[in-house]
């Protein structure tokens, strides 16, 4: 795969390492995320196969900072 867009399936991601929030319960209602080329993906931990949002690293880094900062 040549560029990796927004809405890609999962399955067009074979190297990607997705790993779950040590947060996570065990209902099984999570997300996913995997790094890749100076992208994030994120995933819904029940659809493995479906689309995965992508974003820019930094992007995704300052959104998490802003919510660690705002749930403080």
């Amino acid at each position: 795969m040549d560029t990796i867009h927004n809405g890609v399936s999962a399955d067009e991601l074979p190297g990607a390492v997705w790993r779950k929030s040590s947060y996570s319960g065990a209902v099984g209602n999570c997300v996913e995320l995997s790094w890749f080329d100076g992208q994030a993906g994120v995933r819904n931990s029940r659809d493995p196969h479906g689309p995965v949002l992508v974003v820019p690293t930094r992007e995704l880094l300052s959104f998490v900072v802003g919510a660690r900062e705002r749930s403080a």
